[in-house]
């Protein structure tokens, strides 16, 4: 199984840039799909980010071309660079982790089944 941390997070003005980072440890971290998802208060966790074991990424639209998720299998890290950052990029930010298969991008946080803690990133105009 895969334990998971993020960090990262802080307070940033519009237009700026963070870039988060998650920490994967136990055995086969390698072998999973991860994700970012996030969460601002009163709404449901949304996808962000999703990177394949072999590579391949998706995005939400209201990310494409500000966000770029990425892996680096054998240091055990999935990182998010986060640049032109609005106000509604603000919430609590979490990778997560599922075995490899063909719901690799699934947007159902449901069946996602290994979650860090979260990292609080706000925006301010």
């Amino acid at each position: 199984q895969v334990q998971l941390a993020e960090s990262g997070g802080g307070s940033v003005q519009a237009g700026g840039s963070l870039r988060l980072s998650c920490a994967a440890s136990g055995t086969g971290s390698g072998m999973y799909s991860m994700a970012w998802f996030r969460q601002a208060p009163g709404k449901e966790r949304e996808g962000v980010a999703w990177i394949s074991r072999f590579g391949p990424t998706t995005y939400a639209e209201s990310v494409k071309d500000r966000f770029t998720i990425s892996r680096d299998n054998a240091k055990h890290t999935l990182s998010l660079q986060m640049n032109s950052l609005k106000p509604e990029d603000t919430a609590i930010y979490y990778c997560a982790a599922r075995e490899s298969g063909p719901g690799w991008s699934s947007t159902r946080a449901a069946e996602w089944k290994h979650w860090g803690q979260g990292t609080q990133v706000t925006v301010s105009s």
